[in-house]
């Protein structure tokens, strides 16, 4: 059964455990798609991944747990969609009731990720990256993924540096 935790949680689960080196996935929801980001076995570097085009939950569920074994993923970091002034409004309580439906499908541990301004800072470095507007709508899911992926890596490293 999925369980939400908190970034010592995770730091201490993947210390402890056999799979001190194994990946993290990380996921931007959206209505439509869902990006995917894939970090490095150690951890420190996020790269987009794909998209799944949404269908139906268990479609995807069963897509995203394909995905996460592949790669030897122990644990999934979602981006929670926050209000600007910190409230959840109702695509929070989507991100959780996703949340919620995995959890009977995978064990993997999952920590929530506030993602506010993640599709605005994936946007504004695909257009330094000079892509078109074209080619910038078929990657910013999993570019945002990759980046709210990368602030929970870099988070998860200076928690790690201080207490270890």
């Amino acid at each position: 059964m999925t369980q939400i935790i908190t970034f010592e949680e995770l730091i201490e689960k993947l210390h402890l455990s056999e799979n001190a080196r194994g990946r993290l996935l990380g996921l931007d929801l959206g209505t439509k798609t869902i990006g995917l980001a894939l970090s490095d076995v150690e951890r420190s570097i996020a790269s987009s991944l794909k998209i799944i085009q949404r269908k139906k939950f268990s479609i995807d569920a069963a897509d995203l747990i394909e995905t996460a074994t592949k790669f030897g993923v122990v644990a999934l970091v979602i981006g929670l969609p926050l209000n600007m002034d910190g409230s959840e409004g109702p695509r929070v309580q989507s991100t959780r009731a996703f949340i919620r439906s995995l959890s009977s499908l995978t064990d993997l541990p999952v920590l929530m990720w506030d993602e506010r301004l993640s599709t605005v800072a994936a946007t504004r470095i695909l257009i330094e990256a000079d892509l078109s507007r074209i080619k910038r709508k078929a990657v910013i899911d999993s570019t945002a993924a990759a980046f709210i992926l990368q602030g929970a890596l870099d988070r998860l490293r200076h928690i790690k540096n201080h207490n270890f």
